[in-house]
């Protein structure tokens, strides 16, 4: 019985030698099927990056113990977090049952440390009560990550939501009127309060709330395959969560409300509950 790389081998060398055969008898191979054909993802990529591949139509593909969603012309992605360090590895088993390997090489950052000074100290050392409602806010966020919708809204290029200084780089360590917290989950960029913030890329809008503690006006818009944006402290609301919104719709107005010291956005983006940088997004080719 052959092994899997000996049947992979074989199946290789047959459609080398029809391919052959056709060039041979004159007859052009078809661009579209050689094309649907190939398993395609980068070589390397950043931390924080979204990741499109593609694979032969009808493929299982599986990454990071998810099995990841395709479309109908072959197209997958996924997000790299903050912190991989390792090549990560996407495995893909092809309509025919071959099993194809990629590695993707993963190259490291450099993460600053951020002071933010002037919180409101609740914000920082939230009293028990408090901690208790972040807790379950931030359960209703977590839960709307979580749709992995049958839509390709990812796959086109994303614009700027609002236009302004970046005041605060994905990935950054936070130290809060200092004391240390999190990662910096987005990017931040300041604009004066009431700037219009419009769709970066179209979607569903999946949440919608005016007053979250931390987060002030949060809105939550699904791109498709577990791709999702947040945009926090907004000012203003204009949808609501089941809204389909085009790219460049007006959703909502920069503010301060929540934990902020000043007028911005915050947008952060999503693979599932994995952060990625929508400035890597925005630069993606």
């Amino acid at each position: 019985m052959l092994s899997v790389a000996g049947r992979s081998l074989a199946r290789f060398t047959a459609r080398r030698l029809a391919l052959a055969a056709l060039l041979a008898a004159g007859v052009a191979a078809p661009a579209a099927a050689a094309d649907e054909d190939r398993v395609v993802f980068p070589s390397s990529v950043q931390q924080g990056a979204m990741v499109i591949g593609k694979v032969p139509p009808g493929s299982r593909v599986e990454y990071a113990g998810r099995t990841l969603r395709t479309s109908g012309y072959g197209t997958v992605v996924f997000g790299v977090g903050r912190d991989q360090a390792e090549p990560v590895q996407v495995t893909v088993a092809r309509p025919d049952g071959e099993l194809v390997d990629a590695r993707i090489a993963v190259t490291a950052r450099d993460w600053p440390v951020q002071r933010v000074n002037g919180v409101p100290p609740k914000t920082v050392d939230p009293p028990p009560e408090i901690a208790e409602r972040i807790r379950r806010e931030q359960a209703l966020v977590s839960a709307a990550r979580e749709r992995d919708d049958d839509r390709t809204d990812f796959a086109r290029p994303f614009v700027w939501p609002v236009e302004g200084r970046i005041s605060g780089r994905f990935g950054n360590q936070r130290v809060y009127n200092g004391k240390p917290g999190s990662p910096h989950s987005g990017m931040d960029i300041a604009a004066p309060t009431g700037t219009p913030v419009k769709a970066p890329a179209a979607g569903v809008v999946t949440f919608a709330a005016p007053d979250l503690y931390l987060t002030g006006g949060t809105v939550l818009l699904d791109h498709g395959f577990g791709i999702s944006s947040n945009f926090l402290h907004l000012s203003r609301i204009d949808v609501k969560a089941g809204d389909r919104v085009e790219q460049g719709q007006v959703i909502g107005a920069v503010g301060a409300t929540g934990r902020a010291t000043g007028p911005h956005l915050h947008w952060g983006m999503s693979w599932f509950d994995t952060r990625i940088d929508p400035l890597l997004v925005l630069e993606r080719r």
